[in-house]
């Protein structure tokens, strides 16, 4: 796990000097080695921040050239099948001085060219400067990973491309974008190629580009798409069950693969107790395993880790946070560019802190919710979308319309509102966050006559990502794995854990095991009216202790609503300015959490944004 950042174009000093300055922003991403490389012909820079995992060696240090040094990669990620690829490609002539995962993908490109994609296992975000068709005709081939577990912020104009594993490593501090403003609020997060500053772009999972020097254009496509339901419904559980188990152990004996050592995050949820239960069953060595801790909280889930340590014999670390607050942000308030709303990125950082002080490299559980139906509201919105069928649309719509009108945190408010065009559509129409009612309150006068025409944007994106053909279950988990997983949780987790210089690896999001459960495991094992994660339930019977409760998950969560009414949020009104916000309504926000309406999440999203703010933008 590493920071990569460069520059390509007509390269000049200040150039330089900013990719030194931001290689020191980013050195929490790799505090091992950082280095840089500038072409001869001053045309491109290239710079890395490096975090040793797989040959710690200084042979596998990057910017990393190849033999010949037409080829240079700044690699961010790990291979999990490079010792297979390299065998391969051994086998058809190419050598190697090295034993890490950098140079086979070096390799991969130089054999297959940008088809060397198709044959990745891992998760990555890379650029590779080839020289190799001459001066002034050099190629920059960039790519992320199929679940967009690695991020990739990028710059382009005629002739010049700029790029960074943060926002923070992006030269400037630009103006904010009102589109990525206005997808924040709605989200609470930044989904896609948007990004909440103006003229800078994400490449989107599973995504490629070449920047050609040619005629300085960038070109960007889609390797990779999840496959079509193949609705087999007199498939078997135990059939889909055996063979999600086999695909889960390979993915963990895969992401064990290190030579430093490793450990797994475990909640106490049946994703991260499975992980830990494969584990167990592919390593010859001791599991670790760690946990966060709020005693006296109903959120704890210490004693389900527990549970779940002791069946297994890990050597397992519980984090206890007796008093916790929002004065863990301070901790790493500089580190947050780009805003995102999700207040579990605390104790994720907390947990990452405690993990990374044991070992460099943990395995987490996320992805089994979009894979296998895990979400409650997936069973919400099937209970729903029954209950309707009785009730005449023109009511659910008045009744839903009234709804938003009512002041944010309101009980109820949110659910009846989400359904005002039915209830496969109530997981875009209905958030946590501010919805098109609260935003036309959120937003200025001035500023809402200026977004007004676009204020929908967010919800119209997110219906573009829902399939409308296939089931309900497997239309909505198509539409988390497209947005909610890789542009919030899977941004938390990189950012939470790379605050601390620790990589965590994903099992769940193996692209085999995504493609099984897409192509092969049908919504009636997914999720019915009276059970969700049928196939991992049946796994959990076989290979957990008896004493593991199934139907529950918390994760590691906080009492957000409950915090916000503690804290003074004077400075968030003060920071945000009056040509955005309507100041008033905020106001209105904060007083009526502390009258006891749940606006928690809310006001955290617009603390987060004021964090993002100094470090990265101007409001202006």
């Amino acid at each position: 796990m590493c920071g990569v950042l460069g520059i390509v174009g007509n390269i000049c000093d200040e150039d330089i000097n900013w990719i030194n300055q931001a290689s020191i922003l980013l050195k929490h991403r790799g505090p091992d080695f950082g280095s840089l490389w500038l072409s001869p012909s001053k045309n491109a820079v290239l710079a890395h921040r490096r975090l040793s995992i797989i040959d710690t060696s200084d042979e596998s240090n990057q910017p990393f050239l190849s033999t010949d040094g037409k080829l240079i990669i700044s690699f961010n990620g790990e291979i999990y099948n490079y010792i297979e690829l390299r065998n391969e490609l051994i086998a058809l002539g190419e050598s190697f001085k090295t034993s890490g995962d950098t140079e086979v993908l070096l390799a991969s490109y130089r054999r297959w060219g940008t088809k060397c994609l198709d044959r990745l296992n891992g998760m990555f975000a890379f650029a590779i400067w080839d020289q190799r068709r001459g001066l002034g005709k050099e190629q920059l081939f960039v790519a992320r990973d199929r679940s967009g577990k690695k991020p990739f912020y990028y710059r382009h104009k005629i002739g010049r491309f700029e790029f960074s594993s943060e926002l923070k490593g992006i030269k400037g501090k630009g103006c904010i974008d009102p589109q990525g403003l206005n997808h924040y609020l709605a989200l609470g997060y930044v989904p896609g190629d948007l990004c909440i500053v103006k003229g800078i772009k994400k490449l989107p999972p599973a995504h490629a580009g070449l920047m050609d020097m040619a005629n300085g254009d960038f070109v960007k496509w889609r390797y990779w798409n999840l496959p079509k339901n193949t609705l087999d419904n007199n498939v078997s559980g135990d059939e889909l069950a055996n063979e999600a188990w086999n695909l889960i152990k390979e993915s963990v004996r895969i992401r064990l693969r290190s030579d430093v050592p490793n450990g797994i995050f475990l909640s106490g949820g049946l994703d991260s107790s499975l992980i830990t239960a494969a584990a167990s069953s592919v390593s010859d060595n001791l599991v670790k395993t760690f946990t966060f801790s709020l005693p006296g909280s109903d959120l704890d889930e210490s004693s389900h880790a527990n549970l779940i340590a002791k069946h297994f014999e890990t050597e397992h670390h519980i984090l206890k946070i007796n008093t916790p607050s929002l004065k863990v942000l301070d901790e790493f308030g500089d580190l947050i560019d780009e805003p995102i709303a999700d207040s579990s990125i605390i104790p994720s950082f907390l947990v990452s802190k405690l993990t990374s002080q044991h070992v460099k490299v943990s395995l987490g559980g996320d992805g089994g919710d979009e894979l296998f139906g895990g979400y409650h509201h997936y069973q919400n919105i099937l209970r729903d979308a029954k209950a309707l069928r009785w009730i005449p649309e023109s009511f659910r719509t008045i009744t839903a319309s009234l709804a938003g009108r009512l002041p944010g945190g309101i009980k109820g408010r949110n659910r009846v509102a989400s359904l005002k065009r039915g209830a496969i559509e109530s997981r875009i129409w209905g958030t946590p966050f501010f919805d098109i009612n609260l935003r036309k309150k959120l937003f200025s006068a001035e500023y809402y006559d200026y977004i007004h025409a676009n204020l929908s944007a967010p919800e119209e994106r997110s219906l573009s990502l829902k399939p409308n053909n296939l089931g309900i279950i497997d239309s909505l988990t198509r539409l988390d794995f497209q947005q909610q997983l890789p542009d919030s949780y899977l941004v938390k987790v990189d950012r939470a854990s790379m605050a601390n210089s620790l990589e965590v690896r994903t099992p769940f999001l193996d692209h085999h095991l995504v493609e099984f459960s897409f192509a092969k495991i049908p919504d009636n094992w997914k999720c019915n009216l009276n059970e969700r994660r049928r196939v991992q339930n049946l796994l959990a019977k076989k290979y957990l202790p008896k004493k593991f409760v199934i139907d529950r998950k918390q994760g590691f969560s906080i009492p957000m609503d409950n915090w916000m009414r503690q804290v003074d949020l004077t400075q968030v009104i003060e920071e945000l300015p009056k040509n955005i916000f309507n100041k008033s309504n905020i106001e209105n926000l904060i007083q009526g959490q502390k009258k006891g309406r749940t606006n928690g999440a809310r006001l955290f999203a617009l603390l987060m944004l004021t964090y993002a703010g100094k470090n990265s933008f101007q409001f202006n």
